[in-house]
């Protein structure tokens, strides 16, 4: 039992690794360079969430109201969805997706993202 136990946790590291990995050398660049041609970021926690913290400049539509609010979007922008871990920032970018939007990408966790805006935002 604490071998399979040991052997999952070691999958489950390796697995976070992979994918941070993944985000430095490809998601990242990207969303930078999305970000510097004005995409907007998505903010698709709850009102409640946004409001304890969220990247200045962002929008708010939560992923409960995304599909009677997504009309206050312009389908041929590009928008970056996010929240507080990525999870709901893929379903809204589904939905979009789904909806015709066309220029869509989960950026992620918020925190996360905020970071690369800051960076962009001073220059590194």
């Amino acid at each position: 039992m604490i071998k399979t136990m040991l052997i999952l946790l070691g999958l489950l590291i390796i697995m976070y690794l992979g994918y941070r990995t993944y985000r430095f050398v490809n998601l990242d660049k990207e969303l930078k360079t999305k970000i510097a041609k004005g995409a907007i970021i998505l903010d698709v926690r709850t009102d409640r969430e946004y409001s304890s913290g969220h990247i200045a400049g962002s929008i708010n539509i939560s992923l409960g109201t995304i599909r009677d609010r997504y009309i206050e979007l312009d389908p041929e922008k590009t928008y970056i969805t996010t929240c507080s871990h990525g999870l709901r920032s893929v379903k809204v970018q589904k939905i979009l997706e789904q909806l015709g939007f066309k220029h869509v990408y989960n950026g992620g966790a918020w925190v996360d993202l905020e970071k690369l805006v800051n960076q962009q935002n001073t220059g590194k």
